[in-house]
């Protein structure tokens, strides 16, 4: 346990990486410090700085930087923990170290959050210490506390973010200029916004732990990043931003967050039964008069939907240094605060317990495009398929090429299951050449 503090000495701060984000941490420290103990009511103080290479990071004092962050953590004059290494391992050793120390915790780190949240925040209650991490979703924007504690006598109905820049810089580019993903995912390499592998962002792993953990706040469920349903967006082509253009719309990828109704023949909310979590991270239309629609480049935004809120949109820079540092003091200060102050950071909240419902039970709407013969009942023929399942078609758009047609369909809201059979039957029709696109349709009530 860390010990009793003088009421006048200063609060001992450890950071446990150095990267970009450990860089503004420490920078904001240092320059900010007299407004930082003015708002805390005690000085923060840097006891040191874990780091693999000392020989990197010159600007830092040598006698503050060490490759040992377990005996870092570990010194007497050490209150908060500040760990920006990223990655399971070493870093869920070295934060239940420091909250089994009684020592809080700041992190940034949604890979681990996404998955041993629970481990964690069990750590944290049984040694009173607090466990903060605003910066592990969207960066700057301030939409994990909200949920947390603003929305705490709220009931949210959905949450749906643009919560990876790298994704939305290529589709927001592809929308603009009518260029190939691959054209956009190089040039977006090119600008650094996308990693040489770029596989987390754009086959939405990072989006899986953002919803993940955006999801356990809203619902007060525990949802892991291995139950999220993912779906990158490798194959989105300009076609399907032209087909979006028709409809009014723009592609975005999505992290959907809601509370579907319980499963095909199982007893609803009201009679017994249990709602659901509908998790799901992947690319989609969005009409062009939603909030969303008009985020543009590597920006993020999350939108909020509560019972007696309504709509709340937060939005701005999700990812970088300076953004995520400023999560991170925030957070910092708040547990510093509680140090001086005698506060505690809210508990981790999963009474609710609500399963998670698979793909196959989302409502959603879709718009599907195929290649039809222009001949009589070709059109008749695919209404035929969707009625047949019982999804209403919303609207048929048609284009006539020599011998062809193609068709756009826009569905009501089905469920997942049914739109998968009604694709899989219009591929095997004869009047129907191709299926060419499947896309969701998200951001409208019907």
């Amino acid at each position: 346990m860390s010990r009793p503090r003088p009421r006048d000495e200063a609060l001992g701060v450890a950071v446990l990486g150095m990267g970009n984000v450990g860089t503004e941490v420490v920078r904001i420290m240092h320059e900010h410090a007299d407004e930082l103990r003015q708002r805390i009511g005690r000085a923060l103080e840097l006891r040191g700085v874990a780091v693999r290479d000392p020989h990197r990071h010159r600007g830092i004092p040598a006698e503050l930087l060490t490759t040992d962050p377990a005996a870092l953590i570990a010194r007497p004059d050490v209150d908060l923990v500040v760990e920006v290494i990223g990655g399971i391992d070493p870093a869920r050793r070295l934060i239940l170290a420091a909250l089994c120390a009684g020592k809080s915790v700041v992190t940034a780190n949604k890979a681990l959050l996404a998955d041993y949240t629970g481990e964690l925040a069990a750590a944290a209650e049984n040694h009173r210490a607090d466990l903060y991490f605003e910066a592990a979703v969207a960066g700057a924007i301030p939409v994990v506390r909200p949920l947390i504690q603003s929305l705490s006598g709220d009931r949210v109905h959905r949450v749906t973010g643009i919560v990876n820049g790298t994704s939305n810089f290529i589709l927001s580019a592809m929308d603009h200029s009518g260029a190939s993903y691959t054209e956009m995912l190089a040039e977006a390499q090119r600008l650094g916004f996308a990693e040489a592998d770029p596989s987390a962002d754009v086959e939405g792993f990072d989006g899986a732990a953002k919803a993940a953990i955006l999801a356990s706040l809203a619902f007060h469920t525990r949802v892991t990043a291995n139950v999220v349903y993912r779906e990158g967006m490798s194959r989105i082509t300009a076609a399907e931003f032209r087909t979006a253009a028709e409809l009014d719309c723009t592609v975005k990828m999505l992290a959907v967050s809601e509370r579907v109704d319980a499963g095909p023949g199982e007893p609803g909310p009201g009679e017994g039964g249990k709602e659901r979590v509908s998790v799901r991270v992947h690319p989609a239309l969005i009409p062009r008069t939603h909030p969303l629609a008009g985020v543009d480049g590597a920006f993020n935004a999350v939108v909020v939907e509560a019972q007696n809120a309504g709509r709340l949109m937060f939005y701005g820079q999700g990812a970088g240094g300076a953004p995520t540092a400023s999560a991170v003091m925030g957070d910092l200060v708040m547990a510093a605060r509680n140090k001086v102050y005698g506060g505690r950071a809210p508990r981790e909240s999963v009474y609710a317990e609500l399963p998670i419902a698979p793909i196959g039970d989302a409502l959603t709407r879709h718009v599907l495009s195929l290649t039809v013969s222009d001949r009589a009942g070709a059109l008749a023929a695919v209404a035929g398929e969707f009625a047949s399942r019982g999804v209403s078609i919303a609207t048929v758009h048609q284009q006539l090429a020599r011998a062809e047609a193609q068709l756009t369909v826009v569905t009501h809201r089905a469920r997942e299951s049914v739109l998968g059979e009604i694709a899989a039957a219009l591929a095997e029709l004869d009047s129907v050449t191709s299926v060419t696109s499947v896309l969701r349709l998200e951001g409208t009530e019907e």
